[in-house]
């Protein structure tokens, strides 16, 4: 890319050949992603909690593109036997796995538990894309230069994970530094799990992006944000740039975090943004995975 010239879809390299899984893909984020790698020719399986809302996403994109190839198959990253069952039908499925884009989520929802009685938005959102990581670990690393991309925020930056209370069965609930916790959490994932490829010497990326402030379904737990939308947020399509250019710019390195370019990474173009200090603390980041491993008993 040119300096100074501004990164989009236009800009974005040709997937052919490439297979893709990106997670929440229903709607938001996770659509405009799953649109836009198929417009530029992987095959993408649209991981979703609900399959027959998927199918409608799915059409929509082949209404638009004709020559799409998209699959739809069901996740529910709240379940750790629904990851289990994921993961084994799509290696019955598929021989390679080029792009697992980590994107699903909640958001600063009410306090409810997943079906693991992890608090849903730490489970969700972190132990969920743990866990399904992990156990494509070993499709991912037959494909030189395969990446992870996992979607943290700006929330991260007030993150502060209590290893004393990680289901917050012991604190009052707060339903967004919850969510800051979990996000602060996807990036010493991205680090750790980085460090570890490292070790072994193998060619796979992990990295990890936020879409600066997009309006999508993520917020329908805060009425409030549609009024502040209209001023403030920038598109879903727009929001998912910095994922793409994550998952496919040949000049990405391991461990990088891409956000928006605008003032406050809130809109704007994808650049390299720098995450909190808290977050590059490598030490926690290697605590939470071994924690991670005991929580959902499933390890590297």
């Amino acid at each position: 890319m040119a300096k100074n010239e501004q990164w989009s879809t236009r800009l974005m390299l040709d997937q052919s050949g490439k297979v893709a899984i990106v997670t929440g893909a229903r709607s938001g984020l996770g659509f405009e992603i799953a649109r836009a790698l198929a417009e530029k020719k992987a095959k993408v399986v649209m991981a979703v909690r609900d399959p027959a809302k998927g199918s409608v996403a799915l059409e929509k994109i082949r209404k638009e593109n004709s020559r799409a190839d998209v699959e739809v198959m069901e996740l529910d990253l709240a379940d750790l036997a629904s990851i289990r069952r994921f993961t084994e039908e799509f290696k019955k499925r598929y021989s390679r796995l080029d792009l697992l884009i980590n994107n699903a989520g909640v958001m600063a929802c009410p306090y409810g538990k997943t079906a693991n009685g992890f608090e849903l938005q730490f489970g969700t959102n972190h132990l969920g894309h743990f866990a399904l990581t992990v156990l494509l670990i070993d499709i991912l690393k037959k494909v030189p230069g395969s990446r992870v991309v996992t979607v943290s925020s700006g929330a991260h930056s007030f993150g502060m994970l209590d290893f004393d209370d990680l289901n917050w069965e012991k604190r009052r609930y707060n339903r967004w530094q919850a969510y800051g916790d979990s996000k602060l959490a996807n990036l010493y994932f991205t680090k750790e799990l980085q460090r570890r490829l490292d070790v072994e010497g193998t060619s796979m990326l992990s990295v990890a992006a936020h879409p600066g402030w997009a309006a999508t379904e993520l917020q329908r737990h805060q009425g409030w944000l549609a009024l502040v939308n209209r001023f403030f947020a920038q598109s879903p399509g727009m929001g998912a740039l910095p994922m793409l250019y994550a998952a496919t710019a040949p000049d990405v390195h391991g461990g990088e975090y891409f956000g928006p370019d605008g003032r406050g990474e809130i809109r704007g173009y994808p650049v390299r943004v720098r995450s909190s200090r808290r977050s590059r603390d490598m030490t926690v980041a290697g605590k939470l995975w071994e924690i991670s491993e005991k929580m959902t008993g499933i390890k590297w």
